[in-house]
């Protein structure tokens, strides 16, 4: 989630709707200079008790983030409490129960993304060998209650664990105990954002499929594959989903602006504090007729918060993001942004792509989506078969994306070497939650703290 350092005082006020479009259309860029960004969260544990840290806590949270500066890190602060780390990797910040995610740069090829992703884990291991502190890749807690685990001092967190129960059951969940990886990718036009929207949102369980990793609730089994993607089927239906309107005629930054014109807001932040306005609408704030702020109108910044505030499989801002991935280990960190690079950044494979996914309803898609946190590549498959018999084709399409796309590293290899991983779960049939279930089961006996065994 976005980190906030100051209120942006000087900001444009919104006196009309251009103003909302206007960012969103000014994310269009040429071909030559589309980037990649990579975000991925891991749990963070005291290695001689398996205990989430802290905040303040010796050696906690925030003692982690602070160590980061002896690697050229600098800390961002809101109300005097250090909350994120910024540096020429992009930001280091935490999620609402201590989780650590890297928000990387943007970067122009996967080679790139990679190293930055080896970086990263390089410093935080090392910081963790000295602090006694470990990290896991998974993409939800496997032993942890909501009461087991703190709470980060951050004001947007505080007011959306108010609102979260109002609106579904599993939205604690979500914030306290998930991770997942993400990838940001860029458009040239709005007829090309359509599109990979599109082939984004129907191709999306596949994604969740693969990096199933989240088969523990407290330690034990929770009847899911991909525990994190159910938890968003109850979070808030008002900000989630599959979004049905964007395969309609006539989508495009216009329909999106009256999609989140219509999610309700979460804050506003003014003077360095988060302002309580769960619940309340961006349509009144536009009018001055907001509560938490009565007669004053947004600025862009407010806009910007917003559009952070929904979680739908694929969310639209100045670029797009790919939502349907748990966490994982390294490998799986550099895969998901290679799928979707390959599958979306070259248009030969984009146009395959969308010829895989292109006859199926809305209701099709809301069926797959819907059986893939329990079943995975075994989901059954719109026009019969299981999600496994395209997987193979799909990660084909990915592999000659990537291939078109050139982009070599010093050894002179290409970007497609970082679809292995994926090739390999394919090829087995077996995503990375069944393998954790076959060692539950057998080699660890029933023992759920043998998973901390799987730290990066």
């Amino acid at each position: 989630m976005s980190t906030r350092e100051a209120s942006a005082a000087d900001d444009p006020t919104i006196e009309s709707r251009d103003q909302l479009v206007a960012p969103i259309a000014a994310g269009e860029k040429p071909r030559h200079a589309w980037r990649i960004g990579t975000e991925h969260e891991k749990l963070v544990y005291k290695r001689e008790d398996f205990h989430a840290p802290a905040y303040d806590e010796t050696c906690g949270i925030r003692d982690l983030l602070l160590n980061l500066r002896k690697f050229g890190w600098e800390p961002v602060e809101e109300g005097g409490k250090v909350i994120a780390m910024r540096g020429p990797d992009g930001t280091v910040s935490l999620e609402p129960a201590g989780q650590l995610e890297l928000s990387g740069a943007p970067l122009e090829n996967l080679h790139e993304t990679c190293n930055e992703t080896g970086r990263h884990l390089e410093q935080v291991k090392a910081i963790g060998e000295c602090c006694g502190v470990g990290f896991l890749g998974l993409g939800m807690w496997p032993d942890k209650t909501r009461e087991e685990l703190p709470v980060m001092p951050k004001g947007r967190y505080e007011i959306m664990m108010r609102h979260m129960p109002r609106v579904g059951t599993l939205g604690l969940d979500m914030m306290l105990r998930t991770c997942t990886i993400q990838v940001n990718l860029d458009y040239g036009s709005e007829a090309d954002m359509v599109k990979k929207f599109r082939v984004g949102l129907a191709l999306q369980p596949l994604a969740t499929a693969l990096f199933a990793n989240s088969p523990f609730t407290e330690g034990k089994p929770n009847g899911y594959l991909s525990y994190r993607s159910h938890i968003w089927s109850d979070t808030d239906p008002h900000r989630t989903g599959m979004l049905p309107f964007v395969f309609e005629d006539g989508f495009g930054y216009e329909r999106w602006v009256d999609y989140m014109l219509d999610v309700p807001m979460y804050f506003v932040f003014r003077d360095g504090k988060y302002i309580d306005a769960a619940g309340q609408s961006f349509r009144d704030f536009l009018e001055g007729k907001l509560p938490a702020l009565p007669g004053e109108k947004p600025r862009e910044s407010d806009w910007w918060d917003h559009l952070s505030t929904a979680f739908p499989e694929v969310r639209l801002k100045s670029f797009l993001e790919m939502r349907g991935a748990d966490g994982g280990p390294w490998n799986r960190i550099c895969a998901l942004p290679a799928f979707w690079v390959g599958l979306l950044y070259d248009e030969g494979a984009l146009d395959a792509a969308w010829e895989v996914v292109k006859d199926w309803t809305m209701e099709e898609r809301e069926t797959l989506r819907n059986a893939v946190p329990k079943l995975a590549l075994d989901a059954p498959l719109p026009g019969g078969g299981k999600l496994h018999d395209i997987a193979r084709e799909v990660l084909a399409i990915s592999r000659s994306g990537l291939a078109a796309r050139g982009r070599l590293n010093t050894g002179g290899d290409n970007e497609t070497g970082f679809l292995e991983t994926l090739e390999e779960i394919v090829a087995s049939g077996k995503v990375p939650a069944q393998r954790l279930l076959d060692l539950y089961h057998g080699e660890w006996k029933g023992d759920v703290s043998r998973v901390y065994e799987q730290s990066f």
